[in-house]
């Protein structure tokens, strides 16, 4: 989350949820603006396998279930933690992943799976 978000923490099922376009909203009722890394980058596999459960062949076969049937569109993807970095701070109700050893004041971590 952005630095100056007013959510402090969130749930791994709450992550989940949004990262599986399960749900739309943070609590407190602000959009939920789930930024993703690009496919095959390690921070993105250990993130979906950790909140969701998933690998990475399970993650593409989800969304391309949901695109096709047009339930949802897959989170904005950005290559590389900087970049979700950026997204995330100039995006309100942005939510990404990243690396630990790249978190700084631009972001709030609001789980630590």
């Amino acid at each position: 989350m952005a630095a100056d978000s007013n959510v402090s923490s969130l749930s791994q099922a709450q992550v989940s949820q949004i990262f599986l376009a399960k749900s739309l909203a943070l609590p407190g009722g602000d959009k939920a603006t789930p930024i993703d890394q690009d496919e095959g980058a390690a921070a993105r596999n250990d993130f979906y396998s950790k909140v969701t459960g998933k690998d990475a062949a399970q993650m593409k076969a989800y969304w391309s279930q949901l695109m096709f049937t047009g339930k949802a569109q897959r989170p904005r993807k950005v290559s590389g933690d900087a970049a979700v970095k950026s997204a995330v701070a100039g995006t309100p109700g942005a939510i990404g992943y990243i690396s630990a050893g790249a978190v700084d004041g631009s972001v709030k971590v609001v789980l630590r799976p």
